[in-house]
């Protein structure tokens, strides 16, 4: 099986369930495809087909799904983007993924117009539209649902192996330059598995999803997830807390897979006792570690079980997870999943005894099949088939494991992986900036966020504000520094330890 032949299953089986909800939008599974095969036989049009590149700059919506598995049907590799990207970093991405085509909105196409020229592969902007948006006056510029309205519902899908590339997402790298992990049809559909065969989610589920579907973590445990089976999805695009509950009551979710912040939001929230969550079954936590002492808080408040799971972009995402239906370990990322083997080993490669911290590596179904055109890097991470996380662990005699930090030096904010590298060579393009040091200050609802030391030059005036607004160019929000402290040396020590 591959992605396009599962959604082509389902819509066999439940062609009048609804499949997508966003505010007074309702697909179900027939008009859902209906529009895939569309904009698959548009794309194939425009002159993309297998292993071609096409990069997803959207924000949560129908549009998201359809243009990802207009991807998979016509056997080319869908490159999903954070839409939260700087023009500076689009263009990376772009020109390093060889993305032949871009989908994006039209608030984000008048941004990333003026750099698409320095993109020669990119040559098609296909623009989710709204009436008040001016196409650009040069390139190949196509409107989304003229595509789709002016293309067959018909379509023929190509064969596929199951190493065949499907998704391509990019990861923050130790040398600051960012990663495309190349995952495969084998590695998505078997992770689309998870939700049915551990947590039991059929058709008659229906899911929210608040974090990004262009994270991997976003796309498995909510959109892959819930299409395997048949289950409904409730997209939203922005964090808040209010319309969550509304939607919890209004669409009868059954289930949420999102990050600590969520939760711990919905447990601290004033008003949750005025609204009706009594369908809400399970939650699933992952991207950052939950405060084990709030879990079973959080599962009295609203009588839901929420589990722990622990994944990584390489792996698919998930790793592991604690079962709804299972014994709870609060503050445990759970047991491995079915297909994948874990090993924690010490800086020798050999097995660590029970209760002992070491690396945690892995392998499986789930492990990515490459970093796309950077084979050292891939061999750095995949020795002799395991995956080397960076992430320190142990196991106890149930099988259950526990993260205790990291091997590598890496920053988790809101589930969003930060490599302080990336950050302090922005910061050192900055004529006031002599020196630099970035690390994590932990944070109760991100988990950790990004704060920078700096060395400042002395003949140089600027303040924070201005070092800051210089990292919005060519970061994204979730990278840029949170806290930002001047000091005259970065052998300050005792100041950076006493901040993590």
């Amino acid at each position: 099986m591959n992605l396009g032949r599962m959604l082509d299953e389902t819509c066999r089986r439940y062609p009048d369930h609804i499949a997508v909800v966003q505010e007074e939008r309702r697909l179900t599974y027939a008009a859902l495809n209906a529009a895939v095969n569309a904009l698959g036989n548009a794309l194939k049009n425009l002159g993309l087909g297998k292993n071609d590149k096409l990069a997803i700059v959207l924000p949560n919506c129908p549009e998201f799904i359809i243009s990802y598995f207009a991807a998979q049907k016509i056997g080319a590799v869908a490159v999903t983007i954070n839409t939260a990207s700087t023009p500076h970093e689009i263009l990376y991405l772009l020109t390093n993924s060889d993305a032949r085509a871009l989908i994006t909105t039209s608030a984000c196409a008048g941004r990333f117009e003026s750099i698409l020229q320095n993109a020669p592969l990119c040559g098609h902007l296909i623009v989710v539209d709204r009436p008040e948006y001016s196409p650009p006056s040069s390139g190949n510029f196509a409107s989304f649902w003229s595509l789709i309205e002016e293309s067959s519902s018909s379509l023929d899908i190509p064969e596929l192996s199951d190493d065949d590339p499907a998704v391509m997402i990019y990861t923050a790298g130790l040398t600051g330059k960012p990663l495309g992990a190349v995952l495969t049809q084998r590695n998505l559909v078997t992770q689309s598995a998870l939700l049915g065969d551990l947590c039991h989610v059929t058709d008659t589920d229906m899911g929210l999803s608040v974090i990004p579907l262009f994270h991997t973590f976003g796309a498995v445990a909510n959109m892959l997830g819930a299409i395997r089976v048949g289950a409904g999805l409730v997209l939203m695009d922005a964090f808040n807390l209010d319309e969550i509950f509304q939607l919890i009551c209004r669409e009868k979710v059954t289930f949420i897979a999102a990050v600590p912040r969520l939760f711990l939001g919905m447990l601290f929230y004033e008003d949750a006792d005025k609204y009706d969550v009594s369908s809400l079954r399970f939650c699933i936590t992952g991207g950052a570690a939950m405060p084990a002492h709030y879990v079973p808080e959080f599962n009295k408040k609203f009588q839901a079980t929420l589990v722990e799971g622990y994944g990584l972009t390489e792996a698919s995402p998930v790793c592991t997870l604690s079962r709804p239906d299972g014994p709870q370990k609060p503050g445990s990322i759970g047991t491995a999943i079915p297909g994948v083997e874990i090993r924690i080993v010490n800086d020798q490669g050999t097995d660590c005894s029970l209760g002992e911290v070491g690396e945690l590596i892995l392998r499986g179904d789930n492990v990515m099949k490459c970093y796309y055109k950077e084979e050292e890097a891939t061999r750095e991470v995949i020795v002799d088939g395991w995956l080397h996380t960076g992430d320190l662990a142990f196991r106890d005699r149930e099988g259950f494991f526990f993260l205790t930090g990291r091997k590598k030096r890496m920053i988790i904010t809101s589930g969003f992986n930060v490599y302080p590298r990336e950050v302090e060579l922005v910061l050192e393009g900055h004529p006031a900036v002599r020196a630099t040091l970035v690390v994590s200050k932990p944070n109760l609802l991100r988990g950790e966020i990004v704060k920078a030391f700096i060395v400042k030059d002395p003949a140089m005036q600027a303040d924070s504000r201005q070092i800051l607004r210089h990292c919005r160019t060519y970061l994204s929000s979730y990278k840029v520094p949170r806290e930002v402290e001047f000091v005259e040396s970065l052998q300050e020590k005792d100041k950076i330890h006493a901040s993590n």
